[in-house]
């Protein structure tokens, strides 16, 4: 039964702490609410069963706390005008299972104020893990290979930082809410990227921050579904996610995109992000889906259109500029006019201070310096951009990359 409650908990959880916050205003002691509602199902299903719509229970317990609370603070008529009615106008739990609208609308809010550019951005990504991902502060400093005292601060700094900044619980408007939630998506995509390709550790990926993340787009596109780049962002996810099991080995190792057994590519996850990218826009989540579906939709390797994924990076430097962009793009235009055309872009961002300890630049100089026959300068490229990664596996095939370097090729 422990587990019974605990899993509805973790899938609901989100939507309690929404509920909740609409009514007190603050999103830490909603989540304290949210757990005393949890307490008081692990309290009672034992013996009375699980309800029929657990979640809905778990809300209503939640709200009713929320509301008695309320009835003991000093600020009870404030909070009555905030929150817009009076307590008499609250029905008990039986009644209020059947809100879902209203659950989506608090949910956006929630959404909206946990990645409240008022914040760092360690501290959104924790609080959104926490509140609308379902992560323990121990998961969360497990994803991100940071000590749990860490995440704990980072998590309790950012509700006192809501709350000093009396940031409403709202979904914005107007230019404000064309500034929030470029953070909102920003946090999402930020987490499926750490997931997709870690940036420290022992493991290249990791599916569960992967999972998170989507399952964050997928929401977000249906609360906001006349946000074009919502879309984008959404797609863009649907396409990297359809190629996760494929990118490591039996053992973990990285397998190269060239490599990749594209039959055990997830149909279903490619052709969500297709739908998808057809209610994208022209921003620069819906540009890199764009390019993410160049790759699906190419059959084998060989098929690649890099000619037009290289005019998408063309386009997504305008949008965005930015070296890592460039450096993307001169892969691609490597694959379109060949490795000299490449190399020459990038040397042209050695000397960028963006990328001064950013491996991926001397793995691509030293891919393309080895296609341009140039053996020894790319197996010192490869071997600093060993030195550079903190990820254990790209490490190692970055090494094994120098090693098999042919001498004058």
């Amino acid at each position: 039964m422990t587990e019974t409650v605990e899993a509805v908990f973790r899938i609901e959880s989100a939507r309690i702490i929404a509920s909740a916050t609409r009514i007190v205003r603050d999103v830490g002691i909603a989540e304290e609410l949210a757990q005393d509602a949890l307490v008081a199902a692990l309290e009672q299903w034992p013996e009375s069963g699980v309800p029929d719509r657990p979640g809905a229970w778990l809300t209503a317990a939640a709200k009713h706390r929320a509301i008695d609370l309320v009835r003991r603070t000093e600020t009870y008529k404030r909070k009555l005008a905030e929150v817009g009615r009076t307590l008499e106008d609250v029905s008990p739990p039986e009644a209020v299972l059947g809100e879902p609208d209203d659950i989506d609308d608090d949910l956006l809010r929630l959404i909206f104020t946990a990645c409240h550019p008022v914040l760092p951005t360690e501290g959104r990504i924790a609080l959104t893990l926490r509140l609308l991902g379902g992560l323990t502060t121990p998961e969360i400093a497990r994803a991100f290979l940071t000590s749990e005292p860490t995440v704990a601060q980072r998590i309790v700094r950012a509700k006192r930082s809501l709350a000093k900044a009396g940031v409403p619980f709202e979904v914005p408007h107007g230019d404000d809410r064309a500034d929030r939630l470029s953070s909102v998506l920003e946090v999402i995509y930020l987490v499926f990227n750490e997931g997709y390709s870690a940036t420290a550790g022992d493991d290249l990926v990791r599916p569960a921050l992967c999972e998170d993340a989507l399952r964050l787009a997928r929401v977000l596109a249906e609360l906001i579904p006349d946000e074009p780049e919502v879309h984008g962002l959404a797609a863009l996810l649907e396409f990297q996610a359809s190629r996760i099991p494929t990118r490591t080995g039996r053992d973990g190792e990285p397998v190269l995109l060239a490599d990749q057994n594209r039959s055990k590519w997830n149909r279903m996850l490619i052709h969500r992000g297709v739908d998808a990218l057809h209610r994208a826009g022209r921003g620069p989540y819906s540009v890199q889906a764009a390019i993410a579906a160049c790759h699906a939709q190419a059959v084998r390797y060989e098929d690649t259109d890099w000619a037009a994924i290289a005019l998408l990076y063309g386009r997504l430097v305008s949008l965005t500029p930015s070296p890592v962009v460039e450096l993307n793009r001169a892969v691609a235009v490597s694959m379109a006019e060949g490795p000299a055309a490449g190399l020459e872009l990038v040397d042209a961002l050695v000397a960028e201070p963006a990328l001064k300890d950013y491996h991926l630049l001397p793995s691509v100089r030293g891919d393309l310096l080895e296609r341009t026959g140039r053996a020894e300068e790319a197996r010192s490229e490869f071997e600093r951009a060993a030195s550079l990664t903190r990820n254990a596996r790209e490490r190692d095939l970055l090494l094994e990359r120098a090693a098999r370097v042919e001498p004058g090729a």
